[in-house]
């Protein structure tokens, strides 16, 4: 995986990606709720971070502590808010004891995984090809890639609107980690939404999904063009090459 690693950083990620797919549509058929899907996702999250931190590429990824900027980022209220929409049609456990604490931890380490994939490896690796590239692209493959819960009995309808979502959700997280320079607040507000949908109530008004999702992308929007004005974080700024 090293090897791989250092001769090319995309196709290292396009690894995880497949591997984390792959991982991903069996563990999701045992559903939510099983012990079987929160241990592998430990085990893959464990394997991802152990690489990260035995090749010293901790500060390389943000992962060694908060943004030192956190004024200039708003204080990310904007990702909070976003974490919070899946409670806004009110409070309700998905799950019977003790799954639900199953499913809890389990989309925690969807949260970092996810975010360690498509932010930490896609994203840094494609940054050395142009900013724009890097943001459109992991953003996009993010959203795209939820296309896999139609291969879990999730139906189409649904699937579009998780990967309109995710798609949005991605360009909001994906300038926060390239301005903000640490990935530990997207991790936190990607595990906060997908945790939060545990406690989601079924039957929560259409208008208030429609609602919601129309934040997103306002919110997709506003902040993306505000952090163009904010100075790059130091552990993402390309170097540029001599003449």
């Amino acid at each position: 995986m090293k090897k791989l690693f250092e001769k090319n950083e995309i196709w290292f990620a396009v690894f995880w990606i497949v591997l984390y797919v792959a991982a991903m549509v069996p563990l999701r058929n045992f559903g939510d709720d099983s012990p079987f899907m929160m241990t592998g996702l430990i085990v893959i999250s464990v394997l991802m971070f152990l690489f990260v931190k035995a090749n010293g590429r901790t500060d390389y990824y943000g992962l060694s502590g908060w943004a030192k900027n956190n004024g200039a980022m708003l204080w990310f209220v904007p990702l909070w808010i976003v974490a919070s929409l899946n409670l806004w049609g009110g409070i309700e456990p998905r799950f019977p004891m003790p799954g639900q604490i199953f499913a809890v931890i389990s989309m925690a380490f969807v949260g970092f995984a996810e975010e360690m994939i498509f932010r930490g490896f896609l994203f840094k690796a494609m940054l050395k090809n142009g900013v724009k590239t890097a943001v459109i692209v992991s953003s996009l493959t993010f959203g795209i890639g939820h296309i896999s819960n139609l291969l879990t009995g999730h139906e189409l309808f649904e699937t579009l609107l998780q990967i309109t979502f995710a798609v949005a959700y991605g360009f909001i997280v994906t300038m926060a980690y390239y301005k903000g320079g640490s990935l530990l607040p997207c991790i936190l507000c990607h595990s906060l939404t997908d945790v939060f949908a545990q406690f989601a109530k079924d039957d929560a008004s259409p208008m208030l999904n429609w609602i919601a999702h129309g934040v997103i992308f306002v919110l997709a929007v506003a902040y993306c063009l505000y952090l163009t004005r904010v100075e790059t974080a130091e552990n993402h700024r390309i170097e540029k090459k001599k003449a």
